[in-house]
C-alpha cells in the first residue's frame, strides 16, 4: 500500500485529525460545503467520509439545541455507513451519485431506522416498517441520512415550525424570527450547515417558504413527477416532496435521484416517462439569455407587501434583464378570477392519514388521526385544524363522498386554472413567471400568527400543479433572507434549474448565517 493509501486507511480507523504522515486525510470545513466539493475531497484522499460526517455531527452537537432546535434525532448508524463508503472508495468500487452526502430529512418522511412523528407527540414511538420512496432512493445513491428535522405539527402551519414532539425551531439568520413552516427544521439545519442539504415537503408553501426565509434553493416539482410514498400526508392531492439545498447544483443533483415513477404513488403514472435523464445538464451560467420571463404583479404590488422586499425583488428583475432575460411586466392574467373557482381544495386530511396509518401495519400507534383529540396528544395551535376534520369520513375517498371532491387530474377547477395560466403564457410566448416567494420578511417568533402575511407560494403552484423553484434574491433589514420564485409549465423542471442557476451565478446572494462558525 502506498503512503497516501496508508494514511487514508488510518483515517478510516480513527476520528482524530492528527495522523502519522503529512498526507493524512484531515477534517475539512463543511460550512457552505457542496456535494461535489465533499466528494472531490474524499476522492483525492484529503479527507474521508467518516471525517465529513463527524464534522457535521460536531456542528449539530455544538450549535443545534442552543440555537435553532432544528434536529429531532441523529442517525446513530451514520458513522458506520460512512466507514462502509470509505471502504468502498479504497477498493475502487463504483459509488452512487450522492455518495457521502449527509442529508437532513424532515420528520414526516418514513425512515425504517429512525422515528417518524410528523411533528406529533402521538407518533413519538412510530418506527415505520420501511423507508419512504425518496429516502430509499437517497440511500441507494449512497447518500447518508444524517438526522431527522423538526416540522410544524402535522404540517398544519405555513407560518412557523412548532411541534408537540420536538417544540419550536428558530430561523438560523435571526433567532427571534420564524423559519416559516412546515419544513423549518430542514431549512434552518441546512442553512446552518448541519447537513449538506435536505428533504422537505410542500403542500402549499412548505419547501419554498422556509427555503426563502433561510436563503436556500427549494423546488416544488410538477404533481406527478415525484413520489410521496411513505410521507405523512397533509393533502395527498397537493403534497409534494423534494430537495432543499444551499445551491442550485446540489438541488439538481438530489432531484436527479428522487424524481421518477413509483408504482406506490398513483399520481406518478401521469408523469411516467416525463423525467429528464439528468437535470444538471441545465446548469448553464448563460441560461437566462433569451428567456422570456413575466412578472406576476398581483403578487408584488399589494397593500401588505413590505417595501424592503419589493425593492429587493425589483433589483432581481433588473438583474434578470442584465443577465439576458426578456422581461414582460406585467403578465396579463386575472389571478383572482382563477382563485375564485369552486371546489379546488379537498378536506381530506383525515382520510389521507387513515391510508398512511394503515401502511404502518400492526405497529401503527393510532388508526384515526382524530383520536389525538381524545387523548390530548396535540399542541394548542393545532386543535382548530384538527377539529376542521371532525365529521369528515374516515375511510371514504373524497371523490366518492357526497358531494365529491375529485383528485387533481379530475378536478375541473384546478385543471381550468392550469389551462388558463398556460394559455396566458403561450399567448405572451413566455418561458416562466416570477414573483417574490414571500413579499414580507420572516415574522417574529413570538408573533408568528399575528405577523403572517405575504405568503405567495400558496397561490399558484399548489392549485395548478405547476413546478416552481425559489432561489435567494438577497436580504432585507440587514440579515433577513428573501427568495425569488420562478414558475414554469408542467414538467419544465429542466428550465427551472437553468434559469435559477444562471440567476444564482449572476448574483451570488447566498451567505451563511452568523453564529455558526467553523469549529
Amino acid at each position: 500500500m502506498n503512503s497516501a493509501r496508508a494514511c487514508f486507511a488510518t483515517a478510516v480507523t480513527f476520528t482524530t485529525t492528527l495522523f502519522a504522515c503529512t498526507s493524512s486525510p484531515q477534517l475539512i470545513d463543511v460550512v457552505e460545503a457542496t456535494i461535489p466539493q465533499i466528494q472531490d475531497q474524499i476522492r483525492s484522499g484529503r479527507t474521508t467520509c467518516r471525517l465529513v460526517v463527524q464534522a457535521y455531527l460536531d456542528r449539530i452537537n455544538t450549535y443545534d439545541q442552543a440555537t435553532v432546535n432544528a434536529i429531532t434525532v441523529v442517525n446513530p448508524n451514520a458513522l458506520m455507513r460512512a466507514d462502509e463508503i470509505d471502504e468502498a472508495v479504497q477498493e475502487g468500487q463504483e459509488l452512487g451519485p450522492l455518495f457521502c452526502a449527509p442529508l437532513l430529512v424532515k420528520d414526516n418522511f418514513d425512515t425504517h431506522d429512525l422515528p417518524t412523528t410528523g411533528g406529533s407527540i402521538a407518533l413519538m414511538g412510530n418506527l415505520p416498517p420501511d423507508d419512504a420512496f425518496m429516502v430509499k432512493r437517497i440511500r441507494e445513491a449512497d447518500g447518508i441520512v444524517l438526522a431527522k428535522t423538526n416540522m410544524a405539527e402535522w404540517a398544519f402551519s405555513a407560518r412557523q415550525t412548532v411541534s408537540s414532539s420536538y417544540d419550536t425551531t428558530a430561523n438560523a439568520y435571526a433567532l427571534d424570527r420564524v423559519p416559516a413552516g412546515s419544513s423549518g427544521g430542514t431549512a434552518s439545519g441546512v442553512a446552518a450547515s448541519f447537513g449538506v442539504a435536505g428533504l422537505g415537503t410542500d403542500t402549499g408553501n412548505s419547501i419554498r417558504g422556509p427555503s426563502s426565509h433561510l436563503a436556500l434553493v427549494g423546488i416544488r416539482s410538477t404533481i406527478g413527477l415525484t413520489s410521496r410514498d411513505g410521507v405523512i400526508p397533509l393533502s395527498f392531492d397537493r403534497d409534494i416532496a423534494g430537495p432543499m439545498a444551499r445551491t442550485v447544483e446540489d438541488a439538481a443533483r438530489i432531484f436527479n435521484v428522487v424524481a421518477g415513477y413509483d408504482p406506490a404513488d398513483p399520481y406518478t403514472e401521469a408523469g411516467r416517462g416525463r423525467r429528464e435523464t439528468d437535470y444538471t445538464i441545465a446548469l448553464d451560467e448563460n441560461g437566462l439569455r433569451g428567456a422570456r420571463i413575466a412578472v406576476m404583479r398581483d403578487l408584488v404590488d399589494t397593500e401588505d407587501a413590505d417595501s424592503a422586499v419589493v425593492r429587493v425583488f425589483e433589483q432581481a428583475v433588473a438583474d434578470l434583464a442584465r443577465l439576458g432575460a426578456q422581461i414582460v411586466d406585467p403578465l396579463e392574467f386575472d389571478l383572482e378570477e382563477q382563485r375564485r373557482r369552486p371546489n379546488m381544495s379537498c378536506r381530506r386530511f383525515r382520510y389521507d392519514m387513515y391510508v398512511y396509518l394503515g401502511s404502518l401495519g400492526e405497529g401503527a400507534p393510532i388508526r384515526d388521526v382524530l383520536k389525538v383529540l381524545e387523548t390530548g396528544q396535540y399542541s394548542g395551535y393545532s386543535e382548530n385544524s384538527l377539529r376542521r376534520y371532525e365529521g369528515m369520513p374516515l375511510d371514504i375517498h373524497p371523490a366518492d363522498d357526497d358531494p365529491p371532491c375529485h383528485d387533481y387530474l379530475e378536478n375541473e377547477g384546478r385543471q381550468a386554472y392550469l389551462s388558463a395560466l398556460v394559455s396566458a403564457m403561450d399567448a405572451a410566448q413566455l418561458d416562466a413567471i416570477i414573483y417574490p416567494t414571500w413579499r414580507n420578511p420572516p415574522a417574529h417568533i413570538d408573533r408568528g400568527n399575528e405577523e403572517y402575511r405575504g405568503d405567495n407560494s400558496q397561490v399558484v403552484a399548489p392549485a395548478t400543479g405547476m413546478p416552481a423553484i425559489t432561489v435567494p434574491m438577497g436580504f432585507t433589514y440587514g440579515n433577513l433572507p428573501a427568495g425569488l420564485q420562478i414558475l414554469a409549465r408542467p414538467y419544465d423542471e429542466l428550465l427551472l434549474f437553468r434559469l435559477a442557476y444562471a440567476y444564482e451565478q449572476g448574483t451570488h446572494h447566498r451567505m451563511p448565517p452568523g453564529g455558526f462558525p467553523a469549529l
